[in-house]
């Protein structure tokens, strides 16, 4: 029974080996077909959107980027301004002014400990107050600073510091660390003689006698004691401008009275006020002088600067003015008003281009980039003549008819169909007085387009008549009045002989027609009727003499009677 028993347990237990035998087969079967199924499901997948592999191999590859072609990327600027040496000077100036030595040992090329570095920033300014006289504008404001003969490329001059016979170079070296941007800083080589040189300066006069309110007190970060020089200063310079400028006014009058030989007063051309602002603008300059910082002497230069270019352009304008002032004077009185509109314009211009290149230098001091401001200044400009296309055309039309000498003021002028006399020729138009005594304004523009007959500028006007006798006049008269008007025509003062004649032209219709041809020796309208009319006059009397008469302007009939033929006509 045991034995039976084992053989259906091993019986059994080898059809569950079989069962799982063939369950594992059929697991794997359904395995390898899903694999099958699933590859080629993703070899159709790949077909439908994936790109062919033939279009992968022939499809061109980006052309690499140039790197010229690529934009300069911008450089990093420090916070601090150490970026220029412009930047670093100026920084530095600015924090040691307000005793932070702290921040102002930021801009030296030292790596002594932070007290020393701050005693070394407050002994380096020290230098540059006492002893250091540039102009620090003229630093460059590029990052790549300036080029400088003797000088490597990473560093700059800022000027030679004189303390008595001591002289100190201030070098500024462009330094970069690690993957920091390059930064400009004071140079260690400029640094290594510092202190030395500092413990010979002795206390200023200003600092022994001032009381320590003056200055250590400040208002608006500035010491007390500036602000009381500064309104000292400025009315005592403002009066020694004032009376040098009287002086100068009283001495280039007497020099001007004895050149001319005038007596009475001489014209206001309003000099004084610029001349005046100029004194002060020098006064200025030479007191920046007595500055005890380099920043005072630095603020007071500029200001001295702006203020001279400011007297300098105002001055050109009160010169141009009266320039202009005296030369039309000179135009009206050799009778060529025309022109005046011309200086006007010429006089505008040129104003305007004084207080652009004022404004100019003014704001390359304050250290404006000039470059995006005339760009601006162009396409500004580019803008304005899309807008004001009518008046730049009346502007160049004036031009046009001023330098052509076309017309002048007082001219008795055709201007299309009108007549009329030229009263006015403005920058943007022309006034004619019409003989309706009516204003016609031509914009100069339309003017200088239009056809335009000038009788001014004729030397003698043209005297032409048609002089119509009856035809009842015998030859004898009619050579009689022929030969009566040729002898008034000759003796004429004002007929020039060689351009008279007198001519019988024609048999008209109602009358025997005289040709008077001559030039009258004139240019004035009405002094021409005045000859003509007396010429007219007399030709009347020669016609009257001859015992014949003018011809009615309509065919007439004569009763006369025939004479007999010749006999031996007959």
């Amino acid at each position: 029974m045991l034995g039976k028993t084992s053989v259906r347990k091993n019986d059994v237990s080898h059809r569950d080996v079989n069962s799982l035998a063939a369950t594992a087969r059929a697991v794997a079967s359904a395995v390898e077909s899903m694999k099958a199924r699933s590859s080629s499901i993703l070899f159709l997948g790949g077909i439908v959107l994936a790109p062919p592999a033939f279009a992968q191999t022939l499809a061109p590859k980006p052309a690499p980027v140039a790197e010229e072609n690529k934009p300069a990327e911008k450089p990093i600027e420090d916070p601090q301004g150490r970026s220029t040496p412009y930047g670093t000077v100026h920084g530095f100036l600015a924090a040691a002014e307000k005793h932070d030595y702290e921040r102002a040992a930021e801009y030296l090329d030292s790596k002594q400990p932070s007290g020393q570095k701050q005693e070394l920033a407050r002994q380096l300014k020290l230098i540059m107050d006492r002893g250091l006289a540039v102009n620090l504008d003229t630093l460059s404001r590029e990052p790549e600073g300036k080029l400088e003969e003797g000088l490597r490329n990473t560093r700059e001059l800022v000027g030679v510091a004189q303390i008595g016979s001591d002289r100190l170079e201030i070098l500024l070296d462009r330094i970069q660390r690690g993957a920091n941007p390059p930064l400009w800083l004071f140079s260690a080589e400029t640094l290594l003689s510092v202190p030395a040189i500092a413990e010979k300066i002795q206390p200023g006069w200003m600092e022994l006698n001032l009381p320590k309110v003056l200055l250590e007190k400040r208002l608006l970060s500035v010491q007390l004691y500036r602000w009381v020089a500064a309104l000292i200063a400025i009315p005592l310079f403002l009066t020694i401008a004032w009376l040098l400028t009287r002086a100068l006014g009283f001495t280039l009058g007497r020099a001007v009275r004895r050149l001319t030989s005038e007596r009475g007063p001489l014209p206001d051309l309003g000099l004084r006020g610029p001349i005046r602002l100029l004194i002060f603008a020098l006064l200025i300059r030479l007191g920046s002088t007595l500055a005890v910082s380099l920043s005072a002497r630095q603020f007071w230069t500029r200001v001295a600067t702006v203020v001279g270019v400011l007297a300098v352009v105002w001055l050109y304008i009160r010169l141009t003015d009266a320039l202009a002032a005296v030369m039309a004077r000179r135009l009206r009185r050799t009778n060529v008003p025309g022109r005046i509109a011309l200086l006007q314009l010429l006089q505008g211009l040129s104003k305007a281009l004084a207080l652009i290149a004022g404004a100019l230098i003014i704001l390359y001091m304050g250290g404006v980039n000039l470059t995006a401001v005339l760009t601006g200044l162009g396409v500004g400009g580019i803008a304005i003549a899309f807008a004001a296309q009518k008046t730049l055309e009346n502007l160049f039309g004036t031009i046009m008819v001023v330098s052509d000498r076309v017309v002048g003021v007082g001219d008795f002028c055709r201007i299309g169909d009108t007549l009329g006399t030229i009263e006015e020729v403005g920058l943007r138009s022309t006034r004619v007085r019409t003989l309706a005594h009516t204003v016609l304004t031509v914009p100069n523009g339309q003017l200088a387009g239009m056809s335009l007959e000038n009788f001014a500028t004729r030397q003698r006007i043209l005297l032409n008549q048609i002089i119509g006798l009856r035809y009842d006049t015998t030859a004898e008269q009619l050579s009689h009045v022929l030969e009566g008007i040729r002898r008034l025509l000759a003796q004429h003062p004002k007929v020039e002989p060689e351009s008279a004649r007198v001519r019988f032209v024609r048999f008209g219709g109602a009358s025997v027609d005289l040709e008077v041809f001559a030039y009258v020796a004139t240019s004035v309208f009405p002094v021409f009727l005045e000859i003509q009319e007396d010429l007219l006059l007399q030709i009347l009397h020669i016609i009257e003499a001859s015992g014949t008469g003018l011809a009615f302007p309509f065919p007439a009939t004569y009763a006369a009677k025939d004479k007999a033929l010749a006999a031996k006509k007959s």
